[in-house]
């Protein structure tokens, strides 16, 4: 164990391209950027190192297989290194990191798998840099609508299909990395739990059973900009003072739906657009993003259209107008529960405590779910804390999920199946 956790320990900052991981500013690995290719980089030559076959796709994802027999399926494991602005060094590190150590694990062991194993490192995990997620593991999972994303820019006005292009990879050709059905016969991701629960049911291990896609809206109200000392208070259309209660709204009918039901949502007003935004004019037109979450489809929709019925009355009470768009209404992925019931098996078997949970953030394995059995766990991370150069995850706790994963693959991949 020791061992296992000053590999751990090196190899974190290795793929964190640091020398250690308290840093003020956090780290900043943005998708396609110089920084994720230099992590890149580093799973290479990890995976090398551990006598591993390493490829890159068609989209950027890298491969590290320990191959064994042409005609044997292929189990994957993996996760992504790419981070979000000033974010923590754990999210999604943790799960490439792992996998890595798994194999190790497993080496160390002098266990013979008959099933080749694959490391997968996903390019571009993360929405922050473009606002669209996940593509690495859509286009490995054939998901990936490349004509609809291709011209979406960053702040500094450079598309996806640019920022692509300038990583090295051919845009004409980056949904060729689809992978086919047949060549992968199970993925596992392992990724830091962002929340509190494993550690609130004093459990070492989280097992996810679903992944609760959004609902997102966006809400356009419509009043009249105006002159705020000429307008009298009675002669406005005043959008910003007509939405404003929506905000409340929300959460008041979120949490009265978790009164009512054992399945939990949450939703959040988390985007104000206001215009013109000036002191001096009273605000003509306001839109709030509203981001709504829960495995169960129905309580998103009830909720949403709650919402709508909910707008409908304010317009009917104030000289605004208001429009709904909806700009993602994505069911939620459910996964196998033959692989819950297997980590669940094994994680008992090396004496740790598991707890069944449901994720409320999304992840590269919601899009392998679309093709292949998958399974999720967690590994608890200190106060929930995601997304932050606070974030952290304990050597102790990527050891355990290390065992976790390596204890699983044994069973999958090794001799005594």
């Amino acid at each position: 164990m020791p061992d296992l956790q000053n590999w751990l320990e090196t190899n974190l900052l290795k793929l964190n391209l640091a020398e250690e991981m308290d840093y003020e500013q956090g780290f900043s690995r943005l998708s396609y950027t110089k920084e994720e290719k230099q992590s890149h980089h580093v799973f290479q030559s990890i995976a090398q190192d551990l006598g591993l076959e390493v490829k890159a796709d068609q989209a950027g994802n890298q491969w590290a297989t320990w191959h064994v027999d042409d005609q044997a399926p292929t189990v994957a494991v993996g996760s992504h290194v790419d981070t979000v602005k000033n974010g923590g060094g754990y999210d999604g590190v943790a799960g490439v990191l792992t996998g890595l150590a798994a194999i190790k694990a497993l080496k160390d062991q002098n266990i013979k798998p008959v099933k080749n194993i694959s490391i997968i490192c996903f390019a571009s995990e993360e929405s922050a840099r473009f606002g669209v997620s996940t593509i690495g593991s859509k286009a490995i999972s054939g998901l990936l609508d490349k004509e609809d994303i291709a011209s979406v820019k960053d702040t500094d006005g450079i598309t996806i299909k640019e920022a692509i292009e300038d990583f090295g990879l051919s845009w004409e050709t980056i949904d060729q990395a689809e992978v086919p059905e047949s060549k992968l016969e199970s993925f596992l991701e392992l990724h830091i739990e962002q929340g509190t629960q494993i550690e609130t049911n004093d459990a070492d291990i989280g097992i996810v059973r679903g992944v609760a896609c959004p609902i997102r809206l966006q809400v356009t109200a419509t009043g009249m900009a105006n002159h705020t000392g000429t307008t009298p208070m009675t002669r406005r259309s005043d959008a910003f003072t007509a939405i404003a209660p929506l905000i409340t709204f929300v959460e008041e009918q979120a949490n009265l739906l978790n009164s009512e039901q054992d399945i939990p949502l949450v939703a959040t007003v988390s985007t104000v657009s206001l215009e013109p935004n000036v002191m001096n004019v009273i605000p003509g037109e306001v839109t709030l993003g509203i981001d709504i979450r829960s495995v169960a489809d129905s309580l998103k929709k009830e909720l949403a259209d709650r919402i709508q019925a909910y707008c409908h009355k304010i317009e009917e009470k104030r000289s605004v107008d208001i429009h709904i768009h909806t700009l993602v209404d994505n069911p939620s992925v459910f996964l196998d529960p033959k692989v819950v019931e297997k980590l669940t098996k094994v994680t008992e078997k090396i004496n740790y405590k598991p707890f069944h949970m449901d994720s409320g953030a999304g992840h590269d394995v919601m899009n392998m779910a679309n093709k292949w059995s998958t399974g999720l766990l967690f590994i608890p991370c200190e106060q929930g804390i995601s997304h932050h150069p606070k974030e952290f995850a304990s050597i102790n706790d990527l050891a355990k999920g290390t065992q976790v994963i390596a204890e699983y693959l044994k069973e999958e991949t090794g001799e005594d199946l």
